[in-house]
Formats: C-alpha cells, sequence, structure tokens
C-alpha cells in the first residue's frame, strides 16, 4: 500500500506564491499566451476557423474586386461606357478592346466594368431593406408571441404565396407603367422595392425562429428578473445571439438579387438604358449571340462568378458559425 501522505503530495495542487504588488499571477507570462488565455466568443471561434478555409479567401478576394468595381470603376478601365461610335460596331476582341465592341460601337470591357455598379448597389440596398424589416418583425413575433405572432405569421404566409419573378412583374409593371417619366434612380427603386416586398418572410421566419429558440435562455430569464426592459433584452441579448443565420442568408442573398436584378432587366422590366447593368447588357446581346457571342458571354460570366462569391462566401460562414459543421 502507497503512503497515504505521499498520495496527498502528488494529488494537492501547489499553493500558488501571493504575488507582488497585488500584481496578477500570471504577470510573468507573454502576452501572447495571456491573450490565449481570454474566451473567445461566436464570432471570435468563426474568424479563426474562416481564416484556415481557402473556399473563404477566394470568395472575399472576388467581392473585394468586384466592389472595387462598383465603386471606383475608373481603377479598372478608362473607356466610355455608354456612348461609342457605329465605325467599330460588333469589332471583336483584341489588344485595342479586350472585350470588342458592341452593335453601338460601346466598348465591352468598360461597360462590363460599369456594369458591377448598378447590379452590386441594388443587391445590396435590397439585402439591407431584407433584413431590417423581416428581421424586425420576425423579433417582434417570436419575443410577443400570442396574437401578434399569429398576426406577423399569417401576413407573411400571404407574401409567401405570391411567386417572385410573377411579382416582381405585377408590382413593376404597375408603378412604372411605360417608365418614360421616370428616371434611372426611380426605376432602380422600384427594383429594390420589389425585391425586398418579396423577400422580408424568409427573413422573418429565420428571426422568429432564432428568437423562440433563445429568449427562454437562462441569461435572458436572469435579465429580465433583474428588471431588464423590453427594448435592453433585445437589443443586448437577443439580437446578437439571434444574428448568425442572418448573416448567412444575407451573404447568399446578395448573389441571389444579384441573379434577380439580371432577371429582371433581362425581361425589360427592371432597369434599363442609359443605366448600365449586366441584365441590361445579356438582354442587348441576345439578337447577336449567333455573330457575336463574346457580347454574351462576358458579361454572363462576370455575373456568374459575382453570384459564386457571395454564395460560396455565405456557404463558408455558415459552416464557420455552426459548431457541428466542424
Amino acid at each position: 500500500m502507497s503512503d497515504p501522505s505521499a498520495a496527498s503530495l502528488v494529488s494537492t495542487p501547489r499553493p500558488e506564491q501571493p504575488s507582488e504588488a497585488g500584481a496578477p499571477v500570471n504577470a510573468g507570462l507573454p502576452e501572447s499566451a495571456q491573450k490565449q488565455q481570454k474566451p473567445r466568443g461566436l464570432l471570435g471561434d468563426a474568424w479563426i476557423d474562416l481564416r484556415r478555409k481557402p473556399l473563404f479567401w477566394i470568395s472575399a478576394t472576388l467581392i473585394v474586386i468586384f466592389v472595387l468595381m462598383a465603386a471606383f470603376p475608373s481603377l479598372f478601365t478608362s473607356g466610355d461606357a455608354v456612348n461609342g461610335a457605329l465605325s467599330r460596331s460588333q469589332v471583336k476582341p483584341s489588344a485595342d478592346a479586350w472585350f470588342g465592341y458592341d452593335v453601338q460601337g460601346r466598348d465591352v470591357f468598360a461597360r462590363t466594368i460599369y456594369g458591377a455598379r448598378a447590379s452590386i448597389m441594388v443587391a445590396l440596398l435590397s439585402v439591407i431593406g431584407t433584413l431590417l424589416i423581416g428581421g424586425t418583425m420576425g423579433i417582434i413575433a417570436g419575443y410577443r408571441g400570442g396574437w401578434v405572432d399569429a398576426l406577423l405569421s399569417r401576413i407573411a404566409d400571404i407574401f409567401f404565396g405570391l411567386p417572385f419573378v410573377l411579382g416582381s412583374i405585377v408590382i413593376l409593371t404597375t408603378f412604372n407603367g411605360s417608365g418614360s417619366d421616370n428616371n434611372e434612380w426611380t426605376i432602380m427603386g422600384l427594383v429594390i422595392m420589389s425585391l425586398t416586398v418579396l423577400s422580408w418572410p424568409v427573413v422573418m421566419r429565420l428571426m422568429r425562429s432564432s428568437v423562440l429558440a433563445t429568449k427562454e435562455a437562462d441569461y435572458i430569464v436572469a435579465a429580465r428578473a433583474l428588471g431588464a426592459g423590453t427594448g435592453r433584452i433585445i437589443l443586448k441579448h437577443l439580437l446578437p445571439n439571434c444574428l448568425a443565420p442572418l448573416l448567412v442568408y444575407g451573404t447568399i442573398m446578395v448573389g441571389s438579387f444579384i441573379g434577380a436584378e439580371a432577371t429582371l432587366s433581362f425581361l425589360g422590366i427592371g432597369l434599363k438604358t442609359p443605366v448600365v447593368s449586366w441584365g441590361i447588357m445579356i438582354s442587348e446581346a441576345q439578337n447577336y449571340i449567333r455573330v457575336s457571342p463574346y457580347l454574351l458571354f462576358f458579361p454572363a460570366a462576370f455575373l456568374v462568378t459575382a453570384v459564386l462569391s457571395f454564395v460560396m462566401l455565405g456557404e463558408a460562414v455558415r459552416e464557420a458559425l455552426d459548431p457541428k459543421l466542424r
């Protein structure tokens, strides 16, 4: 048998020596080791996981390029995206014009670069509006419950029943009319409104389910018992812990809205000339696909790449925020 006193010496941790002048016990550790001891939140763990994913860096790099194209198109091209010369009509790609010239003699490369502005602007503003409206209604429905939840859920069901493309056609043709009296900003606002009106119920359902799963947590009950008001509970406790699904869906939704804007513009009910967008360029090139396929290929390639970039980023964020997928 082993000596009990010896066993107690092994199992009992050595008492820590008091630090001088009240300094913390880990004051002698390197600064990097002290930082590693600090607890990380969900977003901190997600960022560490994202940095190890090549998919995240590829998609993020492409998105940065597209955003720079939309914000500062002059950094990528010095060509004129609006005016052209008929003498250069349908000139094929060359060293002088990488993507060639369209039917009206306009530089296709310059139009493709400038087309990113309208497409990305419409998508981002539509996503922001959708998240604000759907997120707010989802928080109210999930937190209040009862008849408020039932009423908002039935309103969302009505909008769920509207086909997306058909609903957009009805809204745009009703408010836009012939389009002769509306400028480009008015038409862009109508497209943003139609995308937002038809998309907010999905965000509302996501936020509602997150709030229902979170509002009975111990820290919410403790905050309510301590006398915290509804606004403080929602802003300080519920909202930060319910944003993860919205971040994922919002990222993917940007790519979806870029494609939706191109679809509406291709059908002739979305953005219109003189606005430059990828959907308008594809619509103008459809009649010349046999003789000048490059007029369709280049804007379509940029459109597909932009959509896939946001979808891939959303998938990477989803895997990073979901502990079960790590």
